[in-house]
């Protein structure tokens, strides 16, 4: 559940022009990303729920964990070394379990499963976040897989796209293509799981407010690149994560 949107004209920009060179960082942006740390609301019901998110440079997944965390989930995240993710978290998530690593790399994708069943037993959730998920996913995802069928429980998969995938952008088409991939990837595995309990859906954001914005756009046309979206401003990304929450659905 989420508070009132601060940012209640859709007709008025919410960001001022900036930049980044990358490495970006949010505590450099004007406003700081919202990750839902204080606007939040949760209703814990994910509670005691086992939950695995990949990490990448999006920090989309820093408020889908967040969020799950508050609704009751235990966590599980993986991530690089030297992202900044341990020290934020390690304040903010209690229930949270870091486990860093490269899941690009197919001996950590089974290092993250047989870690999280040898502590808890089951995995009930799955979100794909990470820059190499297509890769991560041939991976391990049958092996996943077979772990999740196994406890019989209700459990769901997450794969984390974007709009480029439905309505791709010619100066992108190349990552255009693999969201599309994305958006196909997670329709068949649906059916395919449907029948095993297990849902399978495709969160596909448009351009939110994180580091990456800055980084990935020429001067200003971070801002700029708003103003072609419906809503007039770019995501924060809090309002992204309880997308990643949802009983009844199933691509």
């Amino acid at each position: 559940m989420l508070q009132k949107d601060l940012h209640s004209n859709p007709k008025k920009p919410s960001f001022s022009r900036q930049e980044q060179d990358s490495p970006d960082y949010d505590c450099k942006m004007n406003p700081v990303p919202d990750y839902g740390l204080n606007s939040y609301k949760a209703t814990e019901e994910l509670q005691d729920k086992i939950a695995i998110i990949t990490d990448d440079d999006s920090n989309i997944d820093r408020a889908v964990a967040w969020a799950f965390a508050c609704e009751g989930a235990i966590v599980i995240i993986s991530y690089l070394n030297e992202h900044e993710v341990q020290k934020k978290f390690n304040k903010l998530l209690v229930k949270l379990v870091d486990n860093p690593g490269d899941i690009s790399k197919e001996e950590q994708c089974k290092k993250i499963i047989d870690i999280t069943l040898s502590k808890f037993q089951r995995i009930d959730i799955l979100v794909n976040n990470a820059a190499f998920q297509e890769k991560a996913l041939s991976d391990y995802s049958e092996y996943l897989v077979k772990q999740m069928i196994l406890d019989n429980n209700r459990e769901a998969i997450i794969n984390v796209g974007s709009v480029q995938g439905y309505n791709p952008s010619a100066e992108i088409i190349d990552y255009a293509t693999t969201k599309a991939a994305i958006v196909g990837f997670t329709k068949g595995l649906a059916r395919k799981l449907l029948e095993k309990g297990i849902r399978v859906n495709c969160v596909a954001p448009g351009t939110t407010w994180t580091p990456l914005v800055m980084s990935s756009f020429p001067k200003n046309e971070n801002v700029t690149f708003a103003e072609g979206c419906p809503i007039i401003r770019l995501a924060q990304p809090r309002e992204l994560a309880p997308a990643a929450d949802s009983s009844y659905i199933s691509e």
